[in-house]
């Protein structure tokens, strides 16, 4: 529960902006000066070998589940990092407290490697619903963010992800190999058909805001991690995207999907794409 009775649309009217700071402070003192200064010790392997973590996920984590709670008391954070190190902490996106799910650093393999193609991602939700979101690209300088029912934001200017064009295959982002099983191969092989340009996923963060955009049409992802999905979902939606699951639903953050899924730029992207990803199964 929030307390003092404050309400999440009372909440992120008056104190939005102090969120946005709190996002550009962990980027300002934990990320950005690691990045390309990392050393060997600074960077470990999770699940396997493309599955990374350093200093500055931890430390940008810790920042953030730190400060977050202060501007919302009541509210919980759900980190990757902290999830990684106890499970069982992810059901507090289930619970009926706030949350704060937070992605540190999303594309930390382009991070380690000195890309500039990572960013941030909070979102807040209550009840498996996401009520805002931030997502900042820092070595891009570019701070997306969305409002349920508000629209979405880049850099103050709205966003309108549009229709793609007719007769231009569908550029379509998906989950890298080795984070799927045999079903979900099958299912994104799909993807290789007439009018359909699959290629492989950067960050998902920063594949949601391409799409919010218009500069992509569609990801197919195969996993539920709420910290990588939360963020974008909301900015696709509040742009004038969809998203769906293989089975025609939307996606839940709360989890139990059919996967893989889908978010595009537009309904109809959403159900053809959602569409090949049913029939490859």
């Amino acid at each position: 529960m929030i307390e003092h009775n404050e309400t999440i649309e009372e909440f992120l009217a008056g104190r939005a902006i102090d969120v946005e700071e709190a996002v550009r402070k962990a980027a300002a003192q934990e990320i950005m000066p690691r990045w390309r200064r990392l050393a060997d010790h600074e960077v470990d392997r999770k699940s396997g070998p493309h599955d990374l973590v350093t200093d500055a996920d931890r430390q940008a984590e810790l920042y953030l589940t730190e400060v977050l709670p202060t501007l919302l008391p009541g509210s919980v954070v759900v980190g990757e990092e902290a999830v990684h190190a106890n499970p069982a902490s992810y059901e507090a996106i289930r619970g009926e407290a706030p949350v704060w799910i937070v992605d540190p650093v999303d594309g930390t393999r382009q991070f380690v490697h000195g890309d500039d193609g990572f960013c941030t991602l909070v979102a807040l939700a209550l009840g498996g619903v996401v009520h805002a979101s931030w997502t900042f690209a820092p070595a891009r300088e570019q701070l997306a963010t969305a409002v349920r029912g508000q629209g979405a934001f880049l850099d103050g200017a709205r966003l309108h992800a549009g229709s793609p064009e007719t007769g231009r295959d569908l550029r379509v982002a998906t989950s890298h190999p080795d984070f799927t099983t045999d079903g979900q191969k099958r299912s994104l092989l799909a993807l290789g058909t007439d009018g359909v340009a699959p290629r492989a996923c950067g960050s998902a963060g920063l594949e949601y805001l391409a799409i919010a955009r218009g500069e992509s049409d569609a990801i197919a992802f195969t996993w539920e991690a709420a910290w990588d999905h939360a963020a974008g979902l909301l900015l696709v939606e509040e742009a004038g995207g969809a998203h769906l699951t293989r089975a025609g639903e939307r996606f839940r953050i709360t989890g139990g999907n059919d996967l893989p899924f889908t978010a595009a730029r537009d309904e109809a992207t959403a159900r053809r794409v959602a569409g090949l990803l049913s029939g490859g199964a």
